[in-house]
């Protein structure tokens, strides 16, 4: 597989010489791992990926405060997203890399910026490993009561950390059916509910517009419910990144990568834009189940299904489960990358018989130390935790944009067959999306809700850009 050359260092400058050394140890890093990963298998976690507990769940309290404007909401967030993942489409099946984002990063930009990127998307992903392991054993304790919760986030943690050390192709196998189940139960969920809009199905009568237009309106709560509402689907659509990531290891990278990226708009559309649509259609936004146990149940209870709450459960619980599973592939992957490129302790970055097994060890016992965090700090260190990963995605899309923007013009002047993938309407698309980005933050910034969480995120980005900052002016003195 063929990189892109490097462009020739300038005297006195250190960035311009960082493709070459991000290029070949990346390169190197890949190497080691195994590739296998098959076409089917990246098509399902790019398709599961997209639908996450963020949507079964988190999504309810965006309606609680958007109201029917939620579908305008997502549709704005889920252009965005698009966007992303144009750019990170763009330059990852030109350049395959387990490293992903931080290592196109680091190309762009320099070696903070990809040390930057990595670390902090490497502790969102082991935290969020916690959180869906809390969540996942609130739903069995739910089942069976008086079992302690902890058992079973450790249960799901040894059989995804055995998962994970035994092969990829296991990762990619559980990966495969988790995202399948994911994918019957959101198109059932998609069909029954045009059905119901529509007054075809059995025992229910057409809404019409009622939903929409009653109780407040479409806008009941004013621009600030939308805006709430906004910021809540920006961050339901974490998980789409895994897919660039587990490229690097499938038969295929190029065109694993440009065919999830191609068929980003209509996952995203059906999804999300479309189960926004057909819940606040059939239920009124105000309803009090929607907030409390979630959207998806409301709507089913409402279309009388027997048993919805317990088959939502068991929809949330294999997304959780999945994103448990992606989150150690994904960050053991991120810190193997990180090491190749010296940009963490060696250890970290062994590989045997094709797996980064100690990378995965740690990352899933950092993401078991948080669980055991929220037992023991639930007052104070948890929530900080929570906070400080809040907006870590944000930061990841804005690293994406500006490396995006700077590798284009590399990309057209020494390779420009390796644009299989273009982002759209270059570049004022890339800047689009970058003012929408910051427009975010003000938003972030004026919501208390939301204000810690940026503020959090952002302390942790500066300590990590200055930590790479000074380990890449070391090694630069190093070096001359």
């Amino acid at each position: 597989m063929s990189r892109t050359s490097a462009s020739p260092p300038t005297a006195g400058s250190e960035v311009s010489a960082v493709p070459a050394r991000s290029d070949v140890s990346a390169a190197k890093a890949d190497s080691a791992l195994t590739h296998g990963l098959k076409q089917r298998h990246l098509s399902m976690i790019a398709l599961g990926g997209v639908i996450g507990a963020g949507l079964f769940v988190g999504s309810g309290a965006g309606i609680a405060s958007a109201g029917p404007s939620i579908v305008i909401a997502y549709a704005i967030s889920g252009l965005l997203v698009m966007f992303v993942m144009r750019m990170l489409g763009e330059m990852s099946a030109a350049n395959p890399a387990s490293g992903s984002f931080s290592v196109h990063a680091e190309r762009a930009i320099g070696p903070w910026a990809g040390f930057t990127a990595g670390w902090a998307f490497w502790v969102l992903l082991c935290v969020a490993v916690g959180l869906e392991g809390i969540g996942a054993a609130k739903i069995v304790t739910g089942w069976l009561p008086g079992t302690p919760e902890w058992a079973w986030v450790a249960l799901f943690m040894a059989v995804f950390l055995g998962t994970n050390l035994a092969a990829v192709k296991n990762f990619g196998e559980f990966e495969f059916w988790f995202a399948s189940l994911k994918v019957v139960a959101i198109t059932l969920f998609l069909v029954l509910g045009v059905l119901a809009i529509l007054g075809v199905l059995p025992g229910t009568d057409a809404p019409g517009g009622a939903n929409l237009r009653g109780d407040g309106g479409f806008l009941p709560n004013g621009s600030n419910g939308f805006i709430i509402g906004l910021l809540a689907s920006v961050f339901a659509y974490g998980g789409l990144e895994t897919v660039t990531i587990a490229a690097a290891e499938s038969e295929n990278p190029v065109r694993g990568v440009a065919k999830a990226v191609r068929t980003a708009m209509w996952r995203i559309a059906l999804f999300y834009v479309g189960s926004m649509a057909v819940i606040v259609t059939l239920v009124p936004w105000d309803d009090p189940k929607v907030a409390t146990v979630g959207p998806f149940y409301a709507t089913l209870d409402h279309l009388g299904i027997s048993g919805a709450a317990e088959i939502m459960n068991v929809v949330i619980l294999i997304a959780l489960l999945s994103a448990m599973n992606a989150n150690i592939y994904g960050a053991s992957r991120m810190a193997c990358s990180l090491v190749a490129r010296g940009q963490g302790p060696k250890r970290l970055g062994r590989v045997s018989s094709g797996v980064p097994r100690t990378a995965v060890l740690v990352s899933s016992v950092f993401g078991f130390l948080c669980v055991l965090l929220s037992y023991w700090r639930p007052d104070d260190v948890f929530p900080w935790l929570l906070n400080m990963i809040g907006a870590v995605i944000l930061v990841v899309w804005i690293f994406i944009a500006v490396s995006q923007l700077l590798l284009r013009r590399r990309l057209e002047r020494e390779a420009p067959e390796k644009l299989v993938v273009r982002m759209w309407l270059f570049p004022v698309g890339t800047l689009v999306a970058l003012a929408a980005m910051a427009g975010i933050f003000l938003l972030m910034l004026r919501e208390p809700d939301t204000r810690d969480q940026l503020l959090a995120t952002g302390a942790l980005t500066v300590v990590l850009a200055v930590i790479g900052v000074v380990r890449q002016r070391r090694a630069a003195a190093v070096k001359n």
